[in-house]
């Protein structure tokens, strides 16, 4: 993190109004200090710094769950201590996270006999579910591409230009190629027929996402495999699918049960899934996995013996707490299929209370779909008066914090706002967010159009012509450079 040296010079200490009832003397901002402090000085100090950070439950950027019940906050804080790599010190807590493998496999129609394990494991999050699935398919290609006495120096993955920046950094970190299927002016997933077009000899898999960041829109999993089958029937190859359902996985089954995009199609071998977005954990959790054994290359699984017997291990990671798997279990049998499917449903409720009152202002294009994630997302229909970045900026002072991004190419043209509905996003709140929308508006109405403004510049300052501006004025010209470096980057991805 680069800090300004602005920052870096006001002040090299930490002082605390509340804290110096316990401590006289400042704490050096950037050295460890030499001396302890008391215990109620040290929770003031950070808790006081921690009142400027954002309300999580009024950040509707994130996916992330920001609220769970006080029986399973305990539950964390009790085995917040267990390290579960430990499997042989935490048999129970293992025999959990196996567990939570075999609900979601079964959620996720996984074709498993009678008394058959399902294949997966707990992550830390998508992002290194993903990596996992990558390493697999990379595996698997480059075996089978050994075996037929074949190059396989050059893999490839094949995308939609809308997936989440975990994909772009599998493909740098593990030397694979990310062929893009480009997105088009009201088409913002990747096109299947593109996709399918794309895949060549050595496409280790096509990668699907059930509930795009951008607008949370299901991807057509159904025909990607219908038109995979037919070319890997044309060419010999064996293209296979890996559906990242970050944010759809624990929302289809629930919501759209006939769907068919998860195991049921042939071609899919292996989905990941946040837990910590609607599988309703707190942050920390994710799981992949996999159709059965032999999509997950034995050579990839780690086996060690140190902390007491044989573990099989295939994680990035080494020591990870305990506590969002327990929650997991939690959330899985507290709820069950009734109480998921009735969250969701109370989700994809207020999403249209929101939408509906966006579309009665007259004033926004809906992006988003009836069908995926509980979300909506919205551009504005007029952008001579203001823009998206505007809105976004003016929501913040009634707390709100509601992302605004450009669509990747080639709908770069294209501005999104974007509310992503939790469970703890009440009926009430998008009322009230559709409130100070309109507000947001008429403050911003009455700045000068900015086709006529003309922004001050340095020749207007030499020349004496400033003119006083208005905080509105100068928040537009804030903006607008805000809008203009989002816009010189290379690409966007959505917040998740």
């Amino acid at each position: 993190m680069v800090l300004s040296s602005t920052f870096l010079e006001s002040d090299s200490s930490i002082r605390s109004t509340f804290g110096s009832r316990y401590a006289i003397t400042s704490l050096p901002r950037f050295k460890i200090s030499e001396n302890s402090i008391p215990k109620e000085a040290a929770y003031q100090i950070i808790k006081d710094e921690l009142m400027l950070d954002g309300n999580p439950r009024l950040n509707l950027a994130s996916f992330v769950t920001t609220w769970m019940e006080p029986e399973c906050d305990k539950l964390i804080m009790d085995s917040i201590n267990k390290n579960y790599v430990d499997m042989d010190e935490y048999p129970v807590t293992t025999e959990l996270q196996n567990r939570c493998v075999n609900i979601i496999a079964n959620m996720f129609n996984a074709p498993l006999e009678e008394g058959e394990t399902a294949v997966g494991v707990g992550t830390v999050g998508s992002s290194e579910a993903i990596m996992l699935a990558g390493l697999a398919f990379k595996r698997n290609w480059q075996n089978k591409m050994k075996a037929l006495g074949k190059p396989h120096d050059k893999p490839n993955i094949v995308t939609g230009a809308n997936v989440q920046v975990c994909w772009e950094k599998f493909a740098r970190y593990f030397e694979v190629e990310l062929k893009e299927v480009k997105l088009r002016d009201g088409y913002y997933v990747m096109d299947p027929e593109k996709a399918a077009e794309m895949v060549d000899e050595n496409t280790i898999c096509v990668a699907a996402i059930l509930g795009s960041t951008l607008n949370g829109e299901f991807e057509d999993v159904k025909l990607l495999n219908d038109l995979l089958v037919k070319k890997n029937a044309e060419t010999g190859w064996d293209t296979p699918i890996h559906v990242d359902a970050a944010s759809g996985g624990f929302i289809a089954p629930f919501l759209y049960p006939e769907l068919e995009w998860d195991f049921r199609l042939p071609l899919v071998k292996s989905i990941n899934v946040s837990g910590h977005k609607y599988g309703l954990v707190y942050a920390g959790i994710g799981w992949v996995i996999w159709r059965n054994k032999a999509d997950l290359p034995e050579e990839l699984i780690f086996h060690i013996n140190y902390l007491g017997a044989d573990q099989p291990t295939f994680t990035l990671n080494f020591s990870k707490g305990s506590s969002q798997v327990i929650a997991q279990y939690y959330q899985l049998i507290r709820l069950g299929f009734e109480g998921y499917k009735n969250i969701m449903e109370n989700c994809q409720e207020n999403a249209m209370v929101l939408k509906r009152g966006l579309e009665k202002t007259g004033k926004f294009n809906i992006i988003s779909k009836d069908i995926g994630v509980p979300l909506v997302a919205f551009s504005l229909k007029n952008h001579s008066l203001h823009n998206e970045f505007e809105v976004s900026d003016m929501l913040r002072r009634y707390g709100w914090i509601v992302p605004a991004y450009t669509m990747p190419p080639d709908a770069q043209h294209v501005t999104v706002l974007r509310v992503v509905i939790r469970e703890d996003f009440s009926r009430t709140l998008a009322e009230r967010l559709v409130t100070n929308i309109e507000q947001v508006l008429e403050e911003l109405d009455t700045l000068p159009s900015k086709v006529t403004q003309k922004l001050t510049t340095e020749e207007d300052v030499e020349n004496g012509k400033v003119v006083k501006k208005t905080a509105l004025e100068v928040q537009r010209e804030i903006t607008t450079a805000w809008k203009k470096l989002v816009a010189d980057k290379k690409k966007t991805k959505g917040v998740c």
